[in-house]
């Protein structure tokens, strides 16, 4: 597939455009890559995203280890090659064991809890599947997912699942280029395993 919105030259942008791009730059991701290549050509747009997507990445109320993963659980859904390439090897690095990034990648639910699959990570897993799937969060879930993290924790993780989806879409529909990666491309995948929540969509 062709990048339908690849990267632009620095000299090339307009001015607002330089603005929004070297405010990315200038933060702690560094360089301007992924979703913020297409975003580009809406300079205030991206602004505003990337502000939210610095705070949900680095600073989120549940913490990094656990926002990997939800971002995990999202590229997955939206079968985001480029937001997998980027965030497979993050969470590997804090603590999100292989076996539960490969059943992930492979849409299969991660078995849980158990050595590899935290308590929290499940909780997570299964808000974020739900979420998801379903566009809702069943009772038991939410209730578990706030006794755990908190309203601050339940609202900043629906907010990662959001964002994510935001430039997920954006990326699929601008055939967004994934860049080199020690994680291996996601499969395709035809279908979600079940939510094991009760309440019905």
């Amino acid at each position: 597939m062709d990048d339908r919105l690849g990267p632009m030259p620095f000299a090339a942008m307009s001015a607002a455009q330089q603005v929004a791009a070297q405010a990315v730059i200038d933060g702690p991701r560094g360089a301007l890559y992924g979703p913020f290549v297409p975003l580009i050509r809406s300079p205030e747009l991206m602004a505003a995203a990337q502000r939210m997507g610095e705070y949900l990445r680095y600073r989120s109320a549940i913490g990094t280890r656990l926002t990997e993963l939800a971002i995990l659980v999202t590229a997955r859904h939206w079968s985001q090659q480029v937001e997998w390439a980027i965030h497979a090897p993050i969470a590997r690095e804090y603590g999100i064991a292989e076996a539960v990034i490969a059943a992930i990648a492979a849409g299969e639910r991660p078995a849980a809890p158990s050595a590899a699959l935290l308590p929290d990570e499940a909780l997570v897993y299964e808000f974020c599947v739900q979420l998801q799937r379903r566009q809702r969060v069943d009772d038991a879930t939410y209730a578990a997912a706030l006794a755990a993290f908190g309203e601050h924790g339940v609202v900043d993780l629906m907010g990662i699942n959001g964002y994510y989806t935001f430039l997920a879409m954006v990326m699929n529909a601008a055939q967004t280029a994934a860049p080199d990666s020690p994680a291996p491309p996601l499969p395709a995948l035809p279908a979600w395993p079940a939510c094991q929540g009760t309440d019905q969509a």
